[in-house]
């Protein structure tokens, strides 16, 4: 598979940029620097052991610390999850509380914002315990920060989100399934960048295009920050998006694949 010449993903003005090598990015909002990350998924070896019947020994630790280690290298003002910081749909308990109060304990007082992922219903009044007022949870409809439109992807973005410069986006989990020269194949998370359609907003919102503040955003899909969260291959027949608004709100010729090293695939549908 030819995987480009582009040894990193060039962002919207450099609005948002992924850390080279990981799942996750940094963000510029109105002279504030964000760690952005996605679908952490707390506690998610018990949610697997009763969904599943898999078991797993709990990787909460060497999540905490990847975490604090993108903190060290990126040294952001504040901390935005993508949604699903949580794993169990409802109230957090037993293990999934523990990593949770661990990691805000590691997060010190950096301001945490939380966009609120169908994994995240019963986490606010919780996080409130936890953390305190640095914590801000938002609805699930998303939030724009500076330029930057913010929404886990599981119900429609607001309007604002819509009429950002960049609108980041998590739910999917994108990930690509390589294949080598003999039938082998191996799954890597990724990225899914391209410019967004305007029509579908504007039907959904029912206002015409012309009233939207449109500025031809790019969406950015972020890799799932749990590496035992599965995900949508972007490149297997068969799968689809969860997000309502995708692919129809994609300029899908338009909309490239990047491995977490920054590896450009070329076009999703063609990879």
């Amino acid at each position: 598979m030819d995987g480009g010449d582009s040894p990193t993903v060039s962002g919207s003005g450099s609005l948002v940029e992924p850390v080279p090598g990981e799942p996750a990015a940094r963000a510029r909002l109105n002279g504030e620097t964000a760690l952005v990350v996605s679908d952490y998924h707390a506690g998610i070896e018990v949610g697997l052991r009763y969904e599943r019947g898999v078991e797993l020994d709990s990787d909460a630790d060497l999540r905490r610390i990847r975490l604090l280690g993108l903190l060290d290298r990126v040294d952001p003002d504040r901390v935005v999850v993508l949604g699903d910081l949580g794993h169990r749909i409802g109230s957090a308990d037993g293990a999934e509380a523990e990593e949770l109060d661990d990691l805000f304990d590691a997060l010190g007082d950096r301001p945490v914002t939380l966009v609120r992922g169908n994994h995240d219903a019963g986490l606010e009044s919780e996080l409130a315990d936890i953390g305190g007022e640095r914590v801000t949870v938002t609805g699930p409809e998303g939030v724009r920060l500076g330029r930057v439109g913010f929404v886990h992807g599981h119900t429609w973005p607001s309007r604002e989100v819509v009429e950002s410069d960049v609108v980041c986006v998590g739910h999917e989990h994108p990930a690509v399934r390589l294949e080598d020269e003999v039938g082998g194949g191996r799954k890597e998370r990724a990225w899914l960048r391209g410019p967004l359609r305007p029509e579908p907003f504007a039907e959904h919102l029912g206002v015409a295009v012309d009233d939207l503040d449109w500025r031809g955003p790019e969406l950015i899909v972020f890799p799932a920050f749990n590496d035992r969260s599965g995900g949508t291959w972007v490149n297997v027949e068969g799968q689809g998006f969860l997000s309502p608004f995708l692919p129809r709100a994609l300029v899908a010729d338009d909309a490239d694949v990047y491995l977490l090293d920054g590896t450009r695939l070329g076009p999703y549908r063609t990879v």
